[in-house]
């Protein structure tokens, strides 16, 4: 671990002019002093418009070194920090604002109506500011009710300046994350409290250190958008260590790699879409940039197919690591690259209590059986003002709580996800998970993306339906793309049970995907 300590006020204090965050096409570095310089003045600003430990504040940013200021000024100031998803409309946007009840909003001019909208449905706030203003001017045109984020910083009295009782209180705030809403409308998980002494070991940075190898010393890459839990709590949990942070505007496969040789970047997140991606790219261009830097490369957010899983292994080597986790904090299930290779398909092993599997009626099912996946675990945690979801992933009696996941666990401890629950098809009165289809249809070479959903049969109740983008690069047939759809259901039939082939593919522009790999199969249903 870093000498410097576990908060980026530390890190600042004895290494100032080491970068805490760079866009990875260019522009200024943001140091470590100009971070906490900044930190410290957004937080007066903060507390000057009233806000106190334990109120909240919603950012409302894209990709920008902007984020990080805004973050931890209420990461340092014992607020609740909500990111907001800038892909949402006004209306869904400004539903987690005011449902997590926030007295503050910061968001930038570039999002135009999208945040002006947003801070107007917004009745309880005491502040909005907008990134990408005038220093000189405290207003910003075009954003009513908005103050310049620029003019603020720059204007502001900073707190070492201040008597006691002027000057913000420098204390831990907390993430208050919200789902991704791929089921339905997103639901705030309420944290724990606020008010930690700042730099205190935090379980998060010993994970970074010691299962990945994170340092001072590295360079981390974040390719997806930092309002999801996992980008915001990996480029945060590398900022405590003093790691330089290197941040793309926005994922793009061959522009990943140039990061990567750019940047020799050591450290690098993605999900299971960023790994297909990268695998269609032509094999000189894979081959064309330089990834030796790389030590370890993490994937999360989704299960990640096993023939996909090898086939970066065998291009970058042993450097891939993976965990089964979610922002409830419930369960964390962790597996390295050898053990993955004598476990092919697992997520790994919990870290944090006993995983429990169940079968329809609550009851625990034999190891290799598949069921719904719990966890047994000391946190507890519950969603913001949703009494019948939180029941739903809770039981109380035996204080297990889950993510609503099916799977298996081996006699090992190794565990196996084969789907969602909610994902799950019923044709015929026949389980059938769509995981086990989207797998082998990624790998067949006309496929650029699908997803597997039930669609209403009047005999069957549910038929199984594939959306498919097709790779724009080969359709993979010699009749054209208007053959596809045949020639995947005939593809199907090749390797799975009947009952399990589609019958029927459509074929789609774009599949309807948040920016994080998450898939909205809501929208094909």
């Amino acid at each position: 671990m870093d000498a410097a300590g576990q908060h980026p006020f530390a890190v600042a204090a004895a290494h100032p002019d080491r970068v805490a965050a760079i866009m990875a096409d260019g522009g200024p570095a943001l140091t470590y002093g100009e971070l906490a310089d900044a930190v410290r003045r957004l937080a007066q600003v903060l507390f000057d418009h009233g806000l106190r430990p334990g109120d909240h504040l919603a950012v409302l940013l894209e990709n920008r070194p902007e984020f990080f200021t805004t973050i931890w000024a209420g990461l340092s100031s014992g607020l609740y920090v909500t990111p907001v998803n800038w892909h949402l409309t006004a209306d869904e946007a400004a539903f987690i604002a005011t449902d997590c009840g926030a007295k503050a909003l910061v968001s930038s001019t570039t999002l135009g109506d999208l945040a002006t909208d947003t801070a107007a449905q917004c009745d309880d706030l005491a502040v909005a500011l907008a990134v990408g203003g005038d220093a000189a001017e405290q207003t910003v045109d075009g954003f009513a009710g908005f103050v310049s984020f620029e003019h603020a910083l720059a204007t502001v009295r900073p707190p070492s300046e201040r008597a006691d009782g002027d000057r913000f209180d420098e204390c831990a705030g907390q993430w208050m994350f919200y789902s991704s809403g791929t089921t339905g409308r997103p639901k705030g998980i309420l944290p724990g409290p606020v008010g930690a002494e700042l730099g205190r070991p935090q379980p998060f940075c010993a994970m970074l250190t010691h299962l990945f190898g994170m340092s001072g010393a590295s360079r981390y890459l974040s390719p997806a958008p930092l309002y999801h839990a996992a980008p915001a709590g990996w480029t945060s949990g590398a900022q405590c260590l003093g790691a330089t942070v290197v941040v793309m505007e926005a994922f793009d496969p061959e522009g990943l790699l140039a990061a990567v040789e750019t940047h020799r970047i050591t450290h690098l997140q993605v999900v299971p879409t960023h790994l297909v991606r990268l695998l269609k790219l032509p094999e000189d261009v894979r081959n064309r940039y330089d990834t030796s830097s790389l030590q370890v490369v993490v994937h999360a957010a989704a299960p990640c197919p096993v023939e996909v899983k090898r086939a970066v292994m065998e291009w970058l080597g042993p450097v891939v690591y993976e965990y089964y986790a979610g922002s409830e904090g419930n369960g964390f299930c962790v597996i390295g690259p050898d053990e993955w290779l004598e476990h092919p398909g697992s997520v790994g092993r919990s870290l944090q209590g006993p995983v429990h599997v169940t079968n329809a009626e609550g009851d625990e099912v034999p190891a290799g059986t598949d069921g719904q996946i719990w966890f047994e675990s000391t946190r507890r945690w519950e969603y913001h003002g949703d009494p019948v979801k939180t029941a739903s992933a809770w039981d109380t009696e035996r204080g297990w709580s889950t993510l609503g996941d099916v799977g298996h666990v081996d006699d090992e401890g190794y565990v196996y996800l084969t789907d969602r629950v909610s994902n799950m098809i019923i044709s015929g009165g026949v389980n059938i998970y769509p995981r086990e289809i989207e797998d082998l249809l990624i790998a067949h070479p006309a496929v650029l993306d699908v997803a597997v959903v039930g669609t209403p049969d009047a005999e069957m109740g549910e038929q199984v339906t594939a959306f498919v983008q097709p790779d724009p690069a080969t359709t993979g047939s010699t009749t054209g793309i208007e053959a596809l759809p045949d020639e995947l259901i005939a593809y199907c039939r090749d390797h799975l049970a009947h009952f399990k082939c589609p019958r029927e593919v459509r074929l789609l522009d774009d599949l309807p995907r948040l920016p994080t790999g998450k898939l909205l199969k809501r929208l094909l249903q």
